[in-house]
């Protein structure tokens, strides 16, 4: 016993100065640019600001086709730097790239290097190459589909490679080039330097090859970037390169921190009142929660953008989530007349496959988004799986470890854990037809709303300048403003001169220089008109130019983030089915998910909330938050199947009873997340506000349709599509 005690205290004792040093390491303070002492942490572009470059076609004419597509290579280059950089196009011949986090526009532009010329040559036109003489390239840049960094394992030895992928008239030239060079070098030349020099194997028909020989995955990515920029349908010059500031106001960052202390503060409390003893463990175990995905972050250099920063608070009520599970267990074994100890591992073994279950789930969406998603799709999809991972480790490691230790110190009376209350079974099943007619309502409201908004306003959906683009305008002011200044004065005159909403606007300092960069919705030349008489009327102004903008949001995106999604739930899918086995369970998750996401939808159409990154982000969110809440329901079906279904019990009664066991998780589950959002909601800037209100949307949803949808969903399944599983229907105990 004696020993018991002495490890308990070293576990504490250990567990307070890993926190502790942890804590110093990652938030010190507020840097320039970074957060604290994790100095990998990079603030993004709205936060902080970074390099703004902007470049020019040298070609004449170039058709939107070849704009696009350079674009689209482009943001693949940016993403090395930063998963929330973005491209978009500028005028009729300009590009301009975004970078968060930086400051050096000329390393930067040295890096990015000029986009010029990729060419494939054989060995005769090598030579002609080699010696200034006239030659025809086998294939350029502009044959070029993809190029990528890979590990191949098919060998008895593993090797580092580049795999090339080509386009329709990329696939005839490579297919020809490769018959009449077999045994032969083909080099590949980037910007007048042979980057590599590899020898035909075989003819290659399929579109698609294969460099290996790279002494490692290093060297392999460095050529993949290479021949990715290489591969632009037109050549680029450097016009200009600026350092911009924030897009956001300057208490942007402070007031979205102090947000979250208050709102975990308020989640410490209640899990304090509910949970008693176990409830302030988990408040130690939260801490180190949040400076583990401080570490984390850093350690995987991660961009933090304000949205990204909503989401790590999101992920605090959500980190509760495994100990409210685990403490509700614990409280049903007391009440079952178990001993603490007793409890406590019960507790424990009980929970884990709700918890692993759940989470995995997730992490299966996180992995897919992070390899198939570009641009703030993979940053969210980084921060997603640190959390899981993390929520994981501290419920499961940290609270189990911290909770034992209390107990071996003395705690050990049954008052200091609570005992769960009585439930009553209700008939959540019959309700659900009530439940599904509401949902119905609401969900075709939302799609009726599409067409009628469509043909009064000429969109759909409000989206916002990251999608549909819009008018830039450079303004050269006689004085200098700030951030602060710029929005408070100068933004409310450009909306009133152009008639449009203050919020569309974004306003952006230009570093060194009294020009700011004002981006609003496309403006007629009769609106660009009266701004610019506006502001030269109201302020001192040296220069104005304007141009139109495309939106950062390129289509390729919008796919990868639908196809990225479609696979995820398809991957959910199958493990649920696996893991329950019974595909009813999977269906009716993903139909639930669905559900969810279409809600939440709705209220993105109806309400008219703005549609752009902060859009793509939260209904991801709604994803990973809503297959949480439904792993929980179908975890204690499952176990009920075994419990009850030996005495009788029909498959309703079951569906009822575990909803009823499970409703008190529910709440309070989804209240400690409701609650950090909200204080966001309260305390944050204008443009997390809408985030964080179709953010709660989703959380009310997410609690309603685990209650109110899932289980009877996978009932209606089950005895609809069942074997054997139509007969047994009555009720022949009530706990």
């Amino acid at each position: 016993m004696k020993k018991a005690k002495r490890n308990s205290v070293l576990i504490i004792l250990v567990f307070i100065l890993a926190l502790a040093l942890g804590a110093y390491t990652a938030a010190v303070g507020l840097g320039k640019h970074h957060i604290g002492a994790a100095e990998n942490i990079v603030l993004g572009l709205d936060l902080a600001g970074g390099v703004s470059i902007t470049y020019e076609v040298v070609e004449d004419n170039p058709t939107q086709q070849e704009i696009d597509d350079t674009i689209e290579r482009l943001q693949m280059r940016v993403d090395g730097y930063s998963t929330d950089g973005s491209v978009y196009q500028e005028g009729t011949d300009r590009i301009s790239i975004e970078i968060p986090g930086v400051t050096d526009a000329n390393q930067i532009l040295e890096e990015l290097g000029k986009p010029g010329a990729l060419e494939f040559l054989d060995e005769t036109n090598y030579e002609l190459y080699a010696t200034g003489q006239e030659y025809e390239a086998l294939l350029t840049g502009s044959d070029v589909k993809a190029a990528a960094a890979a590990i191949d394992n098919s060998g008895t030895t593993t090797e580092h490679i580049v795999e090339l992928a080509f386009n329709d008239a990329g696939t005839e030239k490579f297919a020809e080039a490769t018959k009449t060079n077999i045994g032969k070098v083909i080099y590949i030349i980037y910007d007048g330097a042979v980057v590599s020099a590899p020898v035909v194997e075989q003819a290659i028909t399929g579109g698609s090859a294969m460099i290996n020989g790279m002494e490692d995955l290093e060297e392999a990515e460095k050529l993949a970037q290479t021949i990715r920029i290489g591969a632009l349908p037109l050549t680029l010059t450097e016009l200009r390169s600026n350092v911009v500031g924030a897009t956001l106001g300057q208490d942007a960052l402070s007031s979205s921190l102090k947000a979250g202390a208050i709102g975990m503060g308020i989640v410490a409390l209640i899990m304090i009142a509910v949970y008693l003893l176990p409830g302030v463990i988990s408040v130690f175990a939260l801490c180190a929660y949040v400076v583990l995905t401080l570490l984390c972050l850093n350690g995987f250099n991660a961009s933090l953008t304000l949205p990204g920063i909503a989401g790590i608070i999101l992920s605090i009520g959500m980190a509760v989530d495994a100990n409210v599970v685990i403490f509700t267990r614990i409280k049903e074994e007391i009440g079952a007349g178990n001993g603490v100890k007793v409890a406590i591992d019960t507790g424990f073994n009980k929970a884990l496959s709700a918890i692993l279950d759940g989470n995995i789930t997730t992490l299966i969406a996180a992995v897919v988004l992070y390899l198939m998603g570009t641009g703030p799709i993979k940053g969210f999809a980084l921060t997603l799986g640190i959390g899981i991972a993390l929520s994981m480790f501290t419920a499961l490691f940290i609270t189990k470890n911290l909770l034992k230790a209390a107990y071996n110190l003395g705690l050990k009376d049954q008052k200091l854990y609570g005992v769960k209350k009585e439930y009553k079974v209700q008939g959540y099943v019959k309700f659900s037809r009530v439940a599904y007619l509401i949902s119905f309502i609401v969900i075709a409201a939302g799609l009726i709303a599409l067409p009628i908004f469509k043909g009064k306003t000429g969109s759909s959906l409000n989206y916002t300048l990251e999608f549909t683009g819009g008018t830039a305008m450079t303004v050269d002011f006689d004085e200098y403003y700030d951030l602060e200044a710029a929005e408070s004065k100068i933004r409310p005159v450009v909306a009133e001169a152009a008639e449009v909403s203050d919020a569309t606007i974004q306003v952006q300092n230009v570093k060194g220089t009294n020009e700011i960069v004002i981006k609003t919705p496309e403006l007629t030349v009769e609106q660009r008109d009266n701004v610019e008489n506006a502001l030269r009327s109201s302020f001192g102004v040296k220069e104005f130019a304007i141009e139109n903008i495309s939106g950062t949001i390129s289509s390729e995106m919008q796919r990868n983030a639908i196809v990225s999604v479609l696979v995820a739930t398809v991957l959910m899918l199958i493990y649920i089915a696996i893991r329950f086995d019974d595909v009813k369970f999977g269906a009716a998750a993903v139909i639930a998910l669905l559900h969810d996401v279409l809600i939440v939808f709705a209220i993105y159409s109806i309400g008219r909330l703005s549609v752009g990154n902060t859009f793509i982000a939260c209904m991801l969110t709604i994803v990973g938050y809503s297959i949480n809440a439904t792993i929980i329901i179908f975890d204690r079906i499952r176990e009920n199947l075994v419990l009850m279904k030996s005495k009788g019990d029909s498959y309703e009664h079951i569906v009822n009873t575990s909803i009823s066991q499970t409703l008190t998780r529910n709440i309070y589950s989804s209240l400690t997340t409701f609650i950090t959002v909200f204080v966001l909601y309260i305390m944050g800037v204008t443009s997390i506000k809408e985030f964080a209100l179709t953010l709660m949307a989703g959380i009310v949803c997410g609690a309603y349709s685990s209650i109110c949808i899932t289980g009877p969903l996978w009932y209606a399944l089950k005895t609809k599509f069942g074997k054997n599983d139509k007969g047994n229907k009555k009720v022949t105990k009530k706990a």
